[in-house]
Parts: C-alpha cells; sequence; structure tokens
C-alpha cells in the first residue's frame, strides 16, 4: 500500500477555509492545474499517434518497436510528473522503478516492462491526459470567467456608450448594475480556488497511488532482508574489531614482552659464556618472526591507518607495498561510512593481490568517487585478462562482501587484457 499522509493542500484547506483564499496555495494550484492541461492534451496527443502508428506500422515490422515505446511513454511523463507535483506537495514522491542490470536498450526495455510500476505509470499518463486535463481546463475557464467579471466596471467604463451586459437581455445602466460584475467575480473567484485545491489533492493522491513505489509485501519483505543484511555487515564489524582488539593488546604484547626476556637471558648468558646463548638467540628471531607474522595479520584483518587517515591514505601505503607501480587517483568529498569504507580498502587490497599473482601486469590504476550516492571503484591493470570470478580468485568473495552492503561488482577481462573491476556500494549502507 502507499503512504495515505494527509495532502498538504487539502489539509490546508480544512484548516483555515477563509484563509486559504489569501494565501498562495489557490496561485500554485492554477499554475499547477494550467500546466497540466496543456501538457495533458499534449501527451494525449503523442500517446495516441504513437499507439496508431505502431498499429499501422506493424504491417512492416516496426510497428512492436513503436507499440513498445508506447508502453514505456509513461516512464518519461511520470518523472515529470513527480517533479510538478512539487508545484503543490513538498514531499516529493520516490521513483518506483528498481536497478536493472548493465545491459543494452533491449535489456532495459525488457526489463522495465516486467515491472508493474511502468504500467501503472501509462495508467497515469492515460488519466492525465483525459481526466486531469480536462477538470483542470475547466477550471481555468472558471478563473478566466471570474478575471472577466472583476473587469466589468473597467470595461463598461472603456466601451461607453456601447451596450456591456452581464446578464444575457440586461444591460448595465449606471455604476450600480457594473458592480455586480465584480461581486459575481468574486465568488467564481472563490468557487475557483476551491475547486482547484480540491482537484490539485485529488491529483495528488493519483500521483502517489500510481507513480509512488508500492509497499506491498514483498517490498516489506526485502526491506527487512536489507535491515538483516545491515545488522549482519555491522555484527561483522564488531567481531572483526574485537578479534583485531584481542590480537594487538593481548598475543602480540605478550610476544613483545617474551621477545625483551629472551633479550635478557641471551645477554646473561654471552657475559656467562654459555653454549645456550645461541639457542636463546634463535628463539628470539623466531619470535621476532612470530611478531612479523602476527601484525601482518593485525594489518590484515583492519590496517590502523585506515581508522585514523581513511581510504586514501590506506590504499597509499598497500600500493608502496606493492611489486607492481599503482598509480592512485581518490577524490572523495567527504569520508565515506566505515562500513563502506572497509569494504573499499579489501576490495583495493584484494584486486592488487589478485593482479600479482595473476596478471602478469606492469601497471596498475585504481581511482575512486562518490557519485550519486555511492562509492565507485575502478580498478585497472595492463594483464594478461582472462579472470573469472568463478574461477576462485577470490572475485566472487569480494562479490559477495559488496553484496552485503548493497553493492555490485563488475569484472571486464578480455583475453589479452585489461582487466578492469568495477565496485559500486551505497554510501548509505
Amino acid at each position: 500500500m502507499t503512504d495515505q499522509r494527509a495532502v498538504t493542500v487539502w489539509r490546508a484547506l480544512r484548516q483555515r477555509p477563509l484563509r486559504f483564499l489569501v494565501s498562495a496555495w489557490p496561485w500554485r494550484c492554477w499554475v499547477y492545474l494550467a500546466s497540466g492541461a496543456l501538457l495533458g492534451y499534449v501527451v494525449l496527443i503523442a500517446l495516441v499517434l504513437l499507439v496508431l502508428g505502431g498499429m499501422a506500422l506493424s504491417v512492416v515490422g516496426v510497428g512492436l518497436v513503436v507499440l513498445t515505446a508506447a508502453a514505456l511513454y509513461g516512464i518519461p511523463v511520470g518523472a515529470l510528473e513527480r517533479r510538478r507535483l512539487r508545484l503543490v506537495e513538498p514531499v516529493p514522491l520516490d521513483r518506483p522503478h528498481g536497478a536493472l542490470p548493465a545491459g543494452g536498450p533491449l535489456s532495459w526495455a525488457a526489463g522495465r516492462l516486467r515491472e508493474r510500476a511502468t504500467w501503472r505509470e501509462l495508467g497515469y499518463t492515460v488519466l492525465f491526459g483525459t481526466v486531469f486535463a480536462a477538470a483542470g481546463f475547466a477550471v481555468v475557464l472558471v478563473l478566466c470567467l471570474a478575471a472577466l467579471l472583476m473587469a466589468v466596471p473597467v470595461l463598461a467604463w472603456a466601451l461607453a456608450p456601447e451596450t456591456v451586459m452581464i446578464i444575457p437581455g440586461e444591460p448595465i445602466r449606471g455604476p450600480l448594475d457594473a458592480l455586480l460584475g465584480p461581486a459575481l467575480g468574486l465568488i467564481a473567484f472563490a468557487l475557483s480556488a476551491y475547486a482547484a485545491g480540491l482537484l490539485a489533492g485529488l491529483q495528488v493522491r493519483a500521483a502517489e497511488f500510481l507513480l509512488a513505489p508500492r509497499e506491498d509485501g514483498s517490498s516489506a519483505r526485502v526491506i527487512e532482508l536489507t535491515r538483516s543484511r545491515a545488522r549482519l555487515a555491522h555484527a561483522f564489524e564488531a567481531e572483526r574489531r574485537r578479534i583485531e582488539r584481542d590480537l594487538h593488546d593481548g598475543a602480540q604484547q605478550q610476544l613483545v614482552a617474551l621477545n625483551m626476556t629472551l633479550g635478557m637471558a641471551e645477554m646473561e648468558l654471552r657475559e656467562r659464556d654459555s653454549p645456550a646463548a645461541e639457542l636463546v638467540t634463535r628463539a628470539r628471531g623466531e619470535v621476532r618472526a612470530a611478531l612479523t607474522q602476527l601484525r601482518d595479520l593485525v594489518r590484515g584483518i583492519h590496517p590502523q591507518v585506515l581508522t585514523d587517515h581513511g581510504l586514501p591514505d590506506a590504499v597509499a601505503e598497500v600500493t608502496l607495498r606493492n611489486p607492481i607501480p599503482v598509480t592512485v587517483d581518490i577524490d572523495l568529498p567527504r569520508r565515506p561510512p566505515e562500513a563502506v569504507e572497509t569494504v573499499a580498502y579489501f576490495t583495493v587490497t584484494e584486486a592488487l593481490a589478485n593482479a600479482v599473482k595473476h596478471s602478469g601486469a606492469t601497471a596498475i590504476t585504481v581511482a575512486a568517487r562518490h557519485e550519486r550516492g555511492a562509492l565507485r571503484l575502478l580498478i585497472t591493470d595492463n594483464g594478461r585478462g582472462g579472470a573469472v570470478p568463478a574461477a576462485g580468485t577470490g572475485l566472487q568473495g569480494l562479490g559477495d562482501r559488496l553484496a552485503i552492503l548493497g553493492g555490485r561488482l563488475v569484472v571486464s577481462s578480455p583475453v589479452g587484457g585489461p582487466t578492469q573491476l568495477r565496485a559500486e556500494v551505497p554510501c548509505s549502507a
């Protein structure tokens, strides 16, 4: 079901009916209905031409294309109407369409035709071009009549001594008779204002019903699934941080203390010229190696530079240790959310590791931008190509990790190269 919130213009009309007449609401409604009357007839004529043209051209084989365009015609009309609705409804309507996988025009058209929202928008287009356009035109006519009646005294004075009649067969004979025009004009003005408010509110309701997303049972399940997925991601992040903290403050500190103890034992044994000093020296070397491995493990779980300085500096640190030269081009207006920043960092590190192991590349480029509410990564190498996500190179895991936050991973790796990884994750995740 769509959101049944109170229509703003109806609320203003109901709460203060008299004040409504002297507010900006009548003017906003008149502009909305007048523009809708003009646009509605244009939309209806174009739709009729598309349908008739498709039927006529069906004999030469292109009619199906034209009829498909007619079926999709409601999409741009719906987008325009959602924007025009802001004249009378300050709360914008969301797009009812879902995201489609990358593809050409044919796949886009097929995907949109399978959506119920496309057919609802087409239904609104027909309703808009017939009922609402005619009703809006009638309200505008009443407004024009009100303006004409308000101008009767001026017309009587300007046309004198010609006869001016407000009521057929009853000519205006003096100034008092001329005042009947403005009196009737005020009444027509009030009727036009109230009618405009009612009709604009009715059109808002129709737009909410036909042009806004439907929150039916399936979408509610999707919303709950999205929320549970976000909770899972945050729980995973909290558990990862706990492991990192335990390793850093527990095992790592114990190894450091053990190394210092062995160092003092080594000094004591060397002063006594004991043969056991060599064994202690070897043990210290093994402790240092274990400590180095543990530090690399902690850095792999979550690098401190990512927490302290953000994604650009963390990626720059990774590239310094990479055997293949990497060009970094990261320009972000602000830091993304922590979960988004983390998954972006590990996407880069996994992509670099794959390039080193499998690509044979001599140069890699990492670019990141914030566009349309999402963090977009583009990682390119000039290697031999042929990367297959399902071949166990870690790309499948990257895609799964991005999907947890509502993101996606697109891999382009023709044989001979280059290989491009495009990652996108919403910053609202």
